[in-house]
């Protein structure tokens, strides 16, 4: 090669200083190996925790929550071929876009990443015609040049992930549009309106004899009907009052407050508002540290299966467990799951948490077939978390799990809802098949909840439906809910499928479901979720008595 061919020839160091430079990474993703990697700008694409490489669950988790289903998106084959083409914004950074293609028949997708304005140098969103999120920084900071008292109001529109599901991303962008539209009309001539997010709207408006977050909801929230279906949006509210003048704060953090103002109002439900103060600095430090400390729970072990009794109704033998997940924390001692739970779900950490327990109940449970044969045919549910069923390599997973535990055909049962199931009923049931071909058994969970299951119900491929524990507790006292349970247990013995009637709080309660014929009851009138050592101790005890203790009447 001469001198020229040298000079011409790609350098990779070069290329990478060039994206670095230009603000933009590339990024590959090999579905077979979990893996993602990346190059180029990625700290400043707030890529940082990821690079150079990371799992598609840590991908997803670094999203903002209401982008996790397009973060879920980027990570599924497609033929090859297929582009990638959607905005996502990451944690602590702008909207980027994410362009690829699927390449090698699908067994590998790559790409670019950057920030949105590389791609449209506009200052408005595409969408709405409001400013964008940066645009409406630098307006802000020139605003609180001036002297004088204003709001900055931000509203965070409620429940648009159900909207995409339910209606689709383009319909929901109509939705987002008129919103956007509405917005603009209500402060055309005071405002500096924006979309900051993918369902989060801003303005910052001198102070006036009405709050601007009333005015806001006024305007955003009035009813509108999108291909034919009637939409009632709500919006969660946040606001900061601001001190115009030589020593306002900056936009970015005037921005940061008022977005933990949004949080707060989320936690009172849909339509919450809530003003900046400082005690939300401190709750939200302290959020910060528990999310640090969920992630490094998984790694020090700190999560484990508990594990409720199931008895088996006419013999009052215990048939099986359901692992339910718990936190030791070193410090704060057990963090009640409704603490954790939804936590893990924000961060993307749920289906991480479903192979955690899959794996720690499938070892434990061959551990205790193997010293008590007595117990016979004994099995242990697990719960699988929302949208579990459709992510990719669950059946390779579940497989490997029995194989190396060693479990019997139908020993590991895992638990399904019926929303998982009803999104795409077709893709469900080909899963479902699979996963008992692979040697699960199925249950199908809180069953009586929902109305769509009964005309799928006999094509699926379930052996057990368990009943909600509401309909339990309450048999005894509502003559509906007793018809309701006799009826769930006279379908599935039609179906030849086995009840599990949850909520069994005391012996009267498991009298009434053995009259109804119902197969196993579980509940608080048993036990309550047993770390693995007290299970053992409890399934011991049963298996010495004949029978598993009950409760005569709930305390």
């Amino acid at each position: 090669m001469n001198t020229r061919s040298r000079s011409l020839a790609w350098d990779a160091t070069t290329a990478i200083e060039a994206l670095a430079a230009a603000d933009t990474a590339l990024w590959i993703w090999t579905p077979s190996e979990d893996q993602m990697r990346f190059t180029g700008a990625t700290r400043a694409l707030g890529l940082g925790p990821l690079a150079p490489e990371c799992s598609g669950a840590a991908f997803v988790a670094v999203a903002v929550p209401q982008d996790r289903a397009l973060a879920e998106k980027i990570l599924k084959p497609q033929e090859e071929g297929t582009e990638v083409a959607i905005r996502l914004r990451m944690r602590d950074s702008e909207t980027c876009i994410w362009r690829g293609v699927w390449l090698e028949d699908g067994l590998r997708a790559a790409g670019v990443v950057a920030l949105e304005t590389k791609f449209a140098a506009s200052h408005r969103d595409h969408l709405t015609g409001l400013l964008d999120r940066r645009t409406f920084i630098a307006r802000t900071g020139e605003l609180l040049t001036q002297t004088g008292e204003f709001e900055l109001v931000v509203a965070d529109v409620d429940r648009l992930r159900r909207l995409n599901e339910a209606l689709g991303h383009e319909r929901a962008d109509l939705v987002l549009s008129a919103l956007g539209s509405r917005l603009n009309a209500a402060f055309a001539h005071e405002a500096s309106a924006a979309r900051i997010g993918e369902d989060e709207f801003a303005l910052i408006v001198p102070r006036g004899s009405i709050p601007a977050a009333e005015r806001m909801r006024e305007a955003l929230e009035q009813p509108l009907r999108v291909a034919g279906f009637d939409i009632y949006p709500t919006v969660s509210i946040g606001a900061v009052s601001i001190e115009g003048g030589p020593d306002a704060a900056d936009p970015s953090e005037l921005l940061r407050r008022v977005e933990l103002a949004v949080e707060q109002a989320k936690t009172a439900g849909r339509g919450g508002v809530a003003a900046y103060g400082r005690a939300l600095e401190s709750d939200s430090l302290s959020r910060l540290a528990l999310e640090a400390d969920l992630r490094n729970a998984f790694v020090r072990g700190e999560i484990v299966p508990f594990y409720q009794p199931i008895v088996n109704l006419q013999t009052g033998a215990v048939a099986g467990f359901e692992a339910l997940a718990r936190w030791l924390h070193p410090q704060r001692g057990m963090v009640p799951p409704d603490e954790f739970l939804g936590l893990a779900d924000e961060m993307g950490l749920m289906h991480e948490l479903g192979l955690l327990m899959m794996r720690q109940s499938a070892r434990q449970l061959a551990e205790w077939l193997q010293r008590h044969p007595a117990a016979g045919k004994l099995f242990c549910s697990v719960n699988l978390s929302v949208g579990e069923i459709e992510r990719v390599n669950l059946v390779e997973d579940v497989t490997q799990i029995i194989q190396d535990a060693g479990l019997p055909r139908g020993a590991l049962k895992l638990e399904v809802t019926e929303g998982d199931i009803m999104r795409d009923t077709t893709r469900a049931a080909e899963t479902l098949r699979r996963l008992r071909d692979a040697g699960a058994s199925l249950a199908l969970d809180d069953f009586g909840t929902g109305f769509s299951s009964l005309s799928y119900l006999a094509k699926l491929p379930f052996d057990t439906l368990k009943i909600d524990r509401y309909f339990v507790l309450t048999m005894d006292k509502d003559e509906g809910s007793a018809k309701i349970v006799k009826s769930v247990v006279n379908l599935g013995r039609d179906l030849s499928l086995e009840v599990v009637a949850e909520g069994v709080e005391n012996a009267g309660l498991a009298k009434l479901l053995l009259d109804a014929s119902c197969h196993y009851g579980q509940g608080f009138g048993y036990a309550q979720a047993l770390p693995a050592q007290g299970a053992e101790v409890y399934l011991n005890e049963s298996l010495a008595d004949g029978v598993a203790p009950l409760k005569a009447r709930s305390a």
